[in-house]
């Protein structure tokens, strides 16, 4: 079975992760720079993929999928 989110939740240095079974993905706001330069309201404005299989905020043109977080996959521009 695939993994999927129910929830993101934010800090000032990181999000977790949510995921149906219980686990909790942290990963640094470093590793999202849209996430990292967006205000707490942007950062809400979220959506679930109907699969759960993703996050995509529309207002920052970002998309992040569990299966990439599970693999430590970041945005492609972070070295």
């Amino acid at each position: 079975m695939t993994p999927f989110a129910t929830d993101p939740l934010f800090d000032e240095i990181s999000f977790t992760v949510v995921l149906g079974d219980g686990r909790r993905l942290k990963i640094p706001l470093r590793c999202f720079p849209r996430l990292a330069a967006a205000t707490p309201g942007q950062r809400d404005g979220f959506r679930i993929s109907a699969s759960g299989a993703g996050l995509h905020w529309d207002a920052l043109d970002e998309d992040i999928s569990v299966a990439g977080l599970l693999r430590g996959q970041m945005d492609e521009n972070v070295r």
